[in-house]
């Protein structure tokens, strides 16, 4: 689905570099949802964005076998001066998808009502979120990338967001990174703990859980 072949990322900064993927070899299969833990600052992020190609490592490729969404809730790719519907459209048409039936979709799931028309500079961080998170579900994705953005909103607007979830994990696979542990069984098979720029593969939750943990004392 997703390779990883000797990928390297790094940050400088004062006094050196901050290494996120240290020459990282690593295959996200088809037909597992992985889960990725760490703590604050360990890269997780960075991580997903290098999946999703809307940020690339320093050396080493990515690969991927698969139509993958960017992570939910990301609106990097929108237009500042384009309405909310524009972006929605122009989007859809890039991944072939219909662009009405996506704005009738991403209009009833995001709630924006009339600031759907607006300029997508004037939206506040919710409604960004929220546009973003709609977009993501009305298009296809064989593996869908989430960073801690079942989190949007109020919380019948998370509940919206968990069905609409469950809907896609029935065809799709999932990557995720949040920092609940519940969450993290509910969507996932299996987990990585990324610590110093190492991924370590677990089978088994509750062993990455526990080092998680660890890691966070």
């Amino acid at each position: 689905m997703i390779k990883l072949d000797n990928v390297f990322k790094f940050y400088p900064v004062r006094g050196g570099s901050r290494i996120i993927l240290d020459h990282v070899t690593f295959n996200f299969r088809a037909g597992i949802s992985y889960g990725i833990l760490g703590i604050n600052g360990a890269g997780k992020s960075t991580t997903m964005r290098i999946l999703a190609g809307t940020e690339l490592p320093n050396s080493g490729t990515v690969r991927r076998a698969a139509r993958v969404s960017w992570p939910l809730g990301f609106a990097g790719g929108m237009h500042p001066h384009l309405s909310g519907r524009e972006n929605v459209q122009f989007i859809a048409r890039m991944y072939g998808q219909n662009p009405r039936r996506a704005t009738e979709f991403v209009e009833d799931f995001a709630e924006l009502g009339i600031y759907i028309d607006e300029p997508f500079r004037t939206y506040s961080s919710g409604m960004t979120q929220r546009l973003a998170f709609g977009l993501s579900m009305a298009i296809d994705f064989e593996c869908y990338l989430i960073d801690e953005v079942t989190a949007v909103g109020d919380a019948r607007f998370q509940e919206r967001c968990r069905i609409e979830l469950a809907k896609r994990r029935a065809k799709s696979d999932v990557i995720m990174v949040s920092h609940s542990m519940e969450t993290i069984r509910d969507y996932c098979t299996r987990a990585i703990v990324l610590a110093h720029g190492v991924m370590h593969e677990f089978s088994d939750l509750d062993s990455a859980i526990a080092l998680y943990k660890k890691l966070n004392l």
